[in-house]
């Protein structure tokens, strides 16, 4: 071997040998991500639609880990009831939770205003506008847990045992409201409101205790609510806010690989990922609940709609006290919702 073959010799394993001590060094920092296994609460029934692209989300984490974190998910209250899904995962009852903060009135009063009425057109790209512009505030209002994304469901409306196509018809009944928004709203309009979680809203209305409710299409029948109401106002009158979180500790307990890979799948595109599936679910509904005998889904007219416009109204003035009163700006904080509504195509017109 001449002496210019050594020196490319001894080159050549110079640089396998560097080679070598980085996949080894890679290897060795990934062989010390310890396995985690994340507990997933949901607390819709097994067979709703959110289940499957919430294992969506784990199975992805799954794979973009190496197989270092896997989740186990839970649903119909497993672990705990619909109301208590925030304090779930602060507490670390569940590592991962889905959580409808309208379910603990002023708890929340920045997301609450999400959940006025006429705001949204769509589940979609309104999952992708609300997570954009919740990120801004999510740190101070969800301070106890880890946000990992927020998103609507395809919009909602007034489902009765009687027809109810003016404002003025709510005046005496007993309505299980969606939120504690729409639930002022009721109020406002010389309604009782009847607390319920979506679980239990079957019942409360089976037996009287409540007159209508507001849901959106799809979770109709999937609830059963379909038996004991008949009557369905076709308007696109409210979303309700929904977050994913995760308990503090479980995420900071995790290696720096790991948080990456979780603050990956924390974001607007997996926002309206996982919430396709069930927008398009909800959208569904309208027309197999119109097709039910005995059901009538009807429209507003102009000046139906008008009115209910103007009555609802002055529900965005007592959400912005409550904003107030929490330290917030409640016009700088509607009008970047509002921008992150027309910015991704989710504005009600």
């Amino acid at each position: 071997m001449t002496s210019k073959q050594n020196i490319l010799f001894t080159a050549a394993m110079r640089a396998t040998l560097v080679t070598a001590t980085v996949l080894c060094a890679a290897a060795g920092v990934q062989a010390q991500d310890k396995p985690v296994t994340l507990k997933m609460s949901s607390w819709v029934p097994a067979q709703h639609p959110l289940n499957p692209s919430l294992q969506a989300w784990a199975d992805d984490i799954k794979k973009a880990s190496g197989g270092s974190i896997t989740a186990t998910l839970f649903p119909s209250e497993q672990l705990g009831k619909a109301f208590d899904h925030y304090d779930m995962a602060r507490d670390g009852i569940a590592d991962a939770a889905y959580i409808n903060p309208g379910y603990q009135p002023g708890r929340f009063p920045i997301m609450a205003g999400a959940s006025l009425p006429f705001l949204f057109s769509n589940g979609k790209s309104g999952s992708a506008a609300i997570d954009a512009w919740y990120r801004q505030y999510a740190e101070k209002e969800m301070k106890d847990v880890k946000f990992c994304f927020a998103f609507v469901h395809d919009p909602g409306t007034f489902h009765a045992r009687k027809k109810i196509t003016l404002p003025t018809d709510i005046k005496g009944m007993k309505i299980r409201p969606a939120t504690s928004t729409i639930g002022q709203m009721v109020t406002s309009l010389g309604g009782t409101n009847v607390q319920a979680s979506a679980p239990e809203s079957r019942d409360m209305l089976e037996r009287g205790v409540a007159d209508a409710i507001t849901f959106p299409w799809g979770s109709i029948g999937l609830f059963g609510i379909d038996k004991v109401v008949n009557y369905h106002m076709d308007v696109p009158l409210y979303v309700t806010p929904f977050v994913w979180a995760l308990n503090k500790d479980k995420y900071n307990a995790l290696s720096a690989s790991q948080k990456k890979v979780i603050d990956d799948h924390c974001t607007s595109e997996w926002a309206e990922k996982v919430a396709g599936p069930w927008a398009d679910f909800e959208f569904a509904g309208r027309a197999k609940i119109a097709a039910l005998p005995g059901h009538e889904v009807y429209k507003l007219t102009p000046d139906q709609l008008d009115a209910w416009r103007k009555a609802t109204a002055p529900g965005e003035a007592q959400w912005g006290e409550q904003v107030k009163k929490a330290g917030g700006d409640p016009k700088a904080v509607m009008d970047s919702l509002k921008a992150s509504l027309v910015k991704y195509n989710a504005a009600l017109q």
